[in-house]
């Protein structure tokens, strides 16, 4: 009997060609075409400026629950935060108006010149049309009213942040009311006759700053402060260290 040659069939044929072996459609896709992930996006820098630390850790405290943002300084006075604003470069800086040493509008006015990619949040008590129309001068992009900030903070930062305006509802009607009824020229402002010099010059001795504490905290020599003193009297007719305090008063540098 003949054997069978089936025996020789017995293991599966080999394919010349063979194919690849399917992938399941759980399979990740090669490496060479998975998409790349985004770089994460650098965190949104803030610089908080009030004398009342309670108020700045209460804002820092809100502000470090949004995703993406982070208090990067604090400062009790607006020359701490002119200072800040220049070594830190924040995206945005949070600024009381009436500060010692430095108030908000002249803080505005130095963190902008310094660094002009910062954009400015004043955060007042203040419900003034005339101290609005000085921060919008000075360059400030947004006024918040303290009372407000518990609700309005987050939104009014955002709104900065895509270069937008924004204004406490009440502050916004007073710019409305003064635009329509047009800005009265009479009105005495920080603006005046004063160099931006001569204004940080009052603001010290209204706070009661002697010559010398003048000049070390504006870095300059004894005498060239007691220069500007003298002519800061004469030139604003300043018979006293009250008419100093006066006019700060009045021109909210002080508060009284």
């Amino acid at each position: 009997m003949k054997k069978s040659s089936s025996s020789s069939n017995s293991s599966p044929s080999q394919s010349s060609n063979p194919s690849p072996p399917a992938q399941s459609p759980s399979s990740p896709p090669p490496a060479s075409v998975a998409a790349e992930s985004p770089e994460a996006a650098e965190p949104i820098r803030i610089v908080i400026a009030d004398d009342h630390e309670l108020l700045r850790r209460g804002l820092a405290a809100t502000l470090a629950d949004i995703p993406g943002w982070t208090v990067v300084g604090e400062a009790p006075n607006g020359r701490v935060a002119v200072e800040l604003a220049s070594s830190l470069l924040p995206d945005v800086v949070i600024l009381d108006v009436t500060m010692p040493v430095l108030n908000g509008l002249e803080a505005t006015r130095q963190i902008l010149e310094n660094t002009p990619g910062t954009r400015v949040l004043i955060l007042s008590v203040h419900e003034s049309e005339q101290i609005v129309r000085e921060v919008l001068q000075a360059g400030a992009q947004g006024y918040l009213l303290k009372s407000d900030a518990g609700r309005d903070l987050v939104k009014a930062l955002e709104a900065l942040l895509n270069n937008q305006p924004y204004f406490t509802s009440r502050v916004a009607r007073l710019v409305l009311d003064g635009y329509l009824r047009g800005t009265p020229g009479g009105a005495e402002t920080t603006e005046g006759p004063l160099s931006p010099r001569e204004r940080e010059i009052v603001q010290l001795l209204a706070e009661g700053r002697s010559n010398k504490e003048v000049a070390g905290t504006l870095g300059i020599s004894l005498k060239t402060a007691e220069t500007h003193r003298t002519n800061l009297m004469r030139k604003m007719n300043f018979h006293s260290v009250a008419d100093v305090v006066r006019y700060a008063i009045r021109n909210k540098m002080l508060e009284p």
